[in-house]
C-alpha cells in the first residue's frame, strides 16, 4: 500500500509517487475499499518548471492563447519567464495587489476575455481568482505554485469574498495542471512558508471538530483525508526548523503535505476534513474586520486559530464530566445590527441550521453523557499538543498568537465570539458557546 513506502522513497527521489497513485485511481479509500477518483489528473512537484513551461502546459491544456496571470512578485520570480517560454501564445497579465473577491473575478474575466485559457502563477489569491473565473465562464486553467502557503492548489473549491463582504467557499473546478516548483517555493517570503505550515496545522483541530459533529449530529466523516497526510505531516513536523531556513527538502515535504491535504478534500468532495472551527475564525476576520484587518494572509490566521482551537479542545476534553449545552437560537436582532445588510441573510441561514430547542439540547446532552468517556479519548488521540503546535509554527517563521501576526486582541476576540454565526458547521467552539463557557475560555486563554 502507498502509505508503507519508506521515507526515502517518498522523499526527494519520489515527490510524486503517492500523488500519482491518487490522481491515476490506484489509491484505495480505506473506508470503502474502492479506488478513489479525483478531478486532478496532472500534478507535479519538482524543480526548474519555468524553463519547461511550454511543454508542461501544452501536454495538459492545449490552447491557441494563454493569459499568464501574476502579481508583481510572482511575475518577477516565474511568470514573465513562463509567458516568454510560451512564445507568441502567452500574454502576461500582472494584477495589482489581487484579492479573491467577486469584483476582481469579474475584472479578471473581462481583462482576459480574449485569451482561450488561463495560467495562474502564484498562490492563494491568484489561484482562487483564476480558478473561479474560469469555472464561471467555462475556460480551462493551470497553475504554477510559487509558495507553500496553502493547500488550495489541489482544491476544486475557491475561497471568494462576496459583494456582501462575506468570505465563502465556492464550488469551482480542478486545474488541468498543477506544477509546484520547490526551488521557487523555497525562496518565498518566510511569512508565506509559515502560513503554509499554519494551514496544514488545522488537520488535528478540524479532525476533532468533524468527528465530534459526526458522532453527535450524524454528519459525514471519512478517514481517507487523514491517512493521505499522515506520513508527510510527521516528516514536516520533524523539519520545522529547516522550514524556517527555507531548506529545499523541507519545502518539498511541506508542499507535498499541502497537496495531499487538498487531494483529501477532493476525495471526499467536501472541505470539512481541513476546514472547521479554525477556518471559521479566519473567515470571520476576512469577512468582517474591515479597516481593522492588518493584511494577514489566510494561512497565518488559520495557524493562530488552529492553536486557539487546540487549546479550546484540550480545555473541554480535560473535563471528566460530560459537557451539557443549553438550547440555543441565533439572536436575529444582534446579527442584523452586527453585519452589513447584504450578509445578514447568509448569516441567519447558517445560524438557524445550528439552532437547538430545549428538546434537541436534552437529547444531545443525553447522547454525549452516554459516550463521553470513550469519545474524549478518541478525540484526544487525534490531537497535537497546542504548545507543540505553537513551537513548530514559530520555528518555521510563523506567528502562533494573534499579536505575533499583528491582529488586535479585540478583533480576534470578536471573531471567536461571533464566527459561529456565519457558517453551518458545528465545532467545539459552538459547543463551548452552547455550554455558556466560551467567554470564560477567552478570558483565561486568549
Amino acid at each position: 500500500m502507498s502509505m508503507s513506502l519508506s521515507a526515502q522513497a517518498r522523499g526527494t527521489a519520489g515527490w510524486n509517487t503517492l500523488i500519482e497513485e491518487v490522481t491515476q485511481g490506484r489509491w484505495r479509500d480505506p473506508d470503502t475499499g474502492h479506488a478513489v477518483e479525483v478531478p486532478f489528473k496532472h500534478i507535479e512537484i519538482g524543480d526548474g518548471f519555468a524553463a519547461a513551461a511550454r511543454d508542461m502546459v501544452e501536454a495538459v491544456m492545449t490552447a491557441q492563447s494563454y493569459a499568464v496571470v501574476c502579481d508583481a512578485d510572482t511575475a518577477a520570480v516565474m511568470g514573465a519567464d513562463i509567458a516568454h517560454k510560451l512564445a507568441g501564445k502567452g500574454r502576461l497579465f500582472v494584477l495589482d495587489h489581487p484579492h479573491a473577491d467577486a469584483a476582481q473575478v469579474r475584472q479578471l474575466q473581462e481583462l482576459t476575455r480574449d485569451q482561450e485559457a488561463l495560467i495562474a502563477v502564484g498562490s492563494g489569491s491568484i489561484n482562487d481568482l483564476c480558478k473561479y473565473a474560469t469555472y464561471l465562464d467555462g475556460r480551462s486553467y493551470s497553475v504554477f505554485g510559487t509558495a507553500p502557503s496553502m493547500n488550495g492548489y489541489t482544491s476544486s473549491t475557491a475561497s471568494i469574498t462576496l459583494d456582501s463582504g462575506l468570505k465563502t467557499t465556492q464550488n469551482a473546478h480542478a486545474a488541468k495542471g498543477v506544477f509546484i516548483d520547490i526551488d521557487v517555493s523555497s525562496k518565498a517570503p518566510q511569512y508565506l512558508i509559515g502560513a503554509g505550515l499554519g494551514d496544514s496545522l488545522c488537520r488535528p483541530t478540524a479532525q476533532v471538530d468533524w468527528y465530534f459533529s459526526h458522532i453527535l449530529l450524524g454528519t459525514r466523516y471519512a478517514t481517507a483525508p487523514y491517512l493521505l497526510q499522515e506520513a508527510d505531516e510527521a516528516e514536516v513536523l520533524r523539519r520545522t526548523g529547516d522550514l524556517g531556513r527555507g531548506e529545499h527538502g523541507s519545502i518539498g515535504y511541506l508542499q507535498r503535505l499541502l497537496t495531499l491535504g487538498g487531494l483529501g478534500i477532493a476525495v471526499v468532495g467536501m472541505s470539512h476534513p481541513g476546514s472547521m472551527g479554525e477556518h471559521q475564525i479566519s473567515h470571520w476576520i476576512d469577512s468582517f474586520a474591515g479597516a481593522r484587518h492588518p493584511g494577514t494572509v489566510h494561512g497565518q490566521q488559520v495557524g493562530v486559530a488552529s492553536i486557539t482551537m487546540a487549546r479550546l479542545q484540550d480545555w473541554l476534553l480535560s473535563r471528566e464530566e460530560a459537557p451539557r449545552i443549553r438550547g440555543w437560537k441565533p439572536d436575529e436582532a444582534a446579527i442584523r445590527a452586527r453585519y452589513p445588510a447584504a450578509a445578514v441573510d447568509d448569516c441567519l441561514r447558517a445560524s438557524r441550521a445550528k439552532a437547538m430547542d430545549t428538546d434537541k439540547a436534552a437529547a444531545f446532552n443525553q447522547h454525549l453523557a452516554d459516550i463521553w468517556p470513550e469519545l474524549r479519548q478518541t478525540l484526544r488521540a487525534m490531537m497535537l499538543p497546542p504548545e507543540e503546535m505553537a513551537a513548530h509554527l514559530r520555528a518555521a517563521g510563523g506567528g502562533a498568537t494573534h499579536d505575533e501576526i499583528g491582529l488586535e486582541r479585540d478583533l480576534y476576540v470578536d471573531a471567536l465570539r461571533h464566527c459561529r454565526e456565519m457558517r453551518d458547521r458545528y465545532s467545539l467552539l459552538d459547543l463551548a458557546d452552547d455550554m455558556g463557557v466560551l467567554n470564560d475560555f477567552i478570558e483565561e486563554c486568549v
